[in-house]
């Protein structure tokens, strides 16, 4: 165990810590895909209206019992009710889950930033990619080395490991995602891309596009597995919850729509179609990146921020799962960063190995990759969500009035703790399901 509970050195880095958790994968390649796939701007401003009016109720939340209890995600539901402990490892279970997936992807960016910086760049990704992702080793070795990088941060402790990592990478990836938003515009396919991005069609309209929405929102801001907990218990003592919570939802939105602003104009320059789903950032948009000029440059560029965002929240959600470690079994940081990260490392395998000679394996009639991907995404993180809002508003007595006090922020947010958020979620869980 830590001898002293560690803090956050500054409220900007704990900003950046938490941007950096919850930017990752799911802004630059499941964001653009899923607004492709739902009609491009009424999809951006039902997410809009969803993640500042519902999703900042269960991320305030977490990091009020972050901050309150000062400890990992299942000491506070202890702390909270001795029957609720279960419930801790279940967030720790989830963030063990993640990785096993989640890294495979990691390491497949990995790939392609070596294939890109060599200029070693292949004629036709489709096959490419199918080829790559089949094979037996590289995959695997691939996302050992990203589960490697990832875990160094974690080790080395808040402050020298997390705090830097983020105030290290957040800026030049703020920087590389602004450079190629910037020479997507000057394409041809700007007024298109902005124009599917931008002009809503209210003829598209549906439900399952609403769901869809909902269930981005939750899972780009890290809720539902006990990550912001653990940030939160890092934070400092006169930190505003509500200005915090506001803050990384409109730069996690920030990142999303510049994403989109990067990627559509790509998409309609070489007239792809923007519905081209999970398979748009790795087999459509490298082959239209290896079609600009100085294809290896601005290629490198998109996979190295691709790599950034994907490491900082890698490591938000490792950190989650070394903390509970750290103080459950009384152990350094260092032993509960390496035993986390040998259990990842042994159920990654089989995922990275889903894709060739373990296709046929199925789960609920899923590869064990989508079947970790369907699991995490769609059942554990909204009934997470639901038991988190459940919990905290029925059994920590008067959190909203101590945290928000009896303002109309406060009466609304006790509401939507208690009845509206839980419902909704229900709502979206069984339809999940």
């Amino acid at each position: 165990m830590e001898k002293e509970k560690p803090q956050w050195s500054s409220h900007i880095s704990f900003i950046i810590a938490t941007i950096g958790s919850a930017v990752g994968v799911g802004n630059i390649w499941r964001f653009p895909y899923i607004m492709g796939e739902n009609g491009g701007a009424l999809f951006l401003i039902t997410y809009l209206a969803l993640i500042v009016l519902f999703s900042v109720v269960p991320l305030c939340c977490e990091l009020v019992i972050g901050k309150t209890y000062r400890t990992d995600a299942v000491s506070a539901f202890e702390q909270i009710n001795k029957k609720f402990k279960w419930f801790g490892w279940l967030c720790v279970l989830t963030v063990i889950l993640i990785p096993c997936f989640y890294f495979v992807v990691g390491g497949w960016i990995l790939n392609y930033i070596w294939i890109f910086l060599t200029n070693n760049i292949p004629n036709n990704f489709t096959n490419y990619f199918s080829g790559f992702s089949s094979q037996v080793f590289v995959p695997c070795i691939l996302s050992l080395i990203f589960l490697l990088m990832t875990a160094v941060f974690p080790y080395r402790g808040v402050n020298k490991g997390i705090e830097k990592a983020n105030n290290i990478m957040m800026p030049i990836f703020a920087v590389m995602l602004i450079v190629m938003a910037i020479y997507a515009l000057t394409l041809p396919g700007t007024k298109e891309g902005l124009a599917f991005m931008f002009k809503p069609d209210f003829s598209e309209f549906d439900t399952s596009m609403i769901l869809t929405a909902l269930g981005q929102a939750l899972f780009t801001l890290s809720i539902g597995m006990g990550a912001m907990i653990t940030y939160g218990s890092y934070m400092k003592e006169n930190t505003n919850i509500v200005k915090s919570a506001y803050t990384l939802i409109f730069f996690d939105t920030l990142v999303a729509i510049t994403a989109g602003i990067m990627i559509f104009p790509i998409v309609f320059t070489f007239g792809v179609k923007p519905t081209a789903g999970a398979t748009l950032v790795f087999i459509s948009l490298p082959e239209m990146l290896a079609k600009l000029p100085f294809a290896p440059v601005f290629g490198s560029i998109f996979f190295i921020l691709f790599f950034f965002s994907a490491i900082t929240s890698g490591i938000s959600i490792l950190e989650t799962s070394v903390s509970s470690f750290m103080n459950q079994f009384k152990i350094t940081r260092q032993k509960a960063t390496i035993i986390n990260a040998i259990i990842i490392a042994i159920f990654s395998i089989p995922a990275a190995l889903a894709f060739g000679p373990l296709k046929d394996f199925k789960i609920l009639d899923r590869t064990i990759f989508a079947f970790l991907d369907y699991a995490t995404s769609n059942i554990l993180l909204p009934f997470n969500t639901i038991l988190i809002c459940l919990i905290a508003g029925w059994c920590i007595k008067s959190l909203w009035k101590t945290n928000f006090g009896e303002t109309f922020f406060g009466y609304m947010f006790n509401i939507m703790l208690k009845f509206i958020v839980p419902l909704v979620l229900i709502f979206v869980l069984l339809a999940g399901i």
